[in-house]
């Protein structure tokens, strides 16, 4: 059995803006790439794909899980989605 260095996980919250529909998507994920291919082109009945294409306007990275679903929350509150149309699209 081996141990690989530096195995700390990073979960990354990210904003997702659909300029077609003009909507934005917040979530959290270990692996942000397949997250987004998840939403671009593999999610058949998810809430995503009826506003694709999304492109990634906003990320942060966290070490826990609970600190990545707290800022998450965050981002879903008032002062957080002034805070998401602030942002350079």
């Amino acid at each position: 059995m081996f141990k690989l260095e530096n195995t700390e996980s990073v979960f990354i919250v990210y904003v997702l803006y659909s300029p077609k529909y003009n909507k934005h998507y917040t979530g959290y994920t270990a692996d942000i790439v397949s997250r987004l291919v998840a939403h671009n082109h593999l999610s058949k009945y998810d809430w995503t794909k009826r506003y694709r294409p999304w492109k990634l306007i906003h990320t942060e990275n966290f070490t826990t899980k609970a600190e990545a679903s707290r800022r998450e929350k965050w981002l879903k509150t008032g002062v957080g989605r002034e805070f998401i149309r602030s942002l350079p699209h």
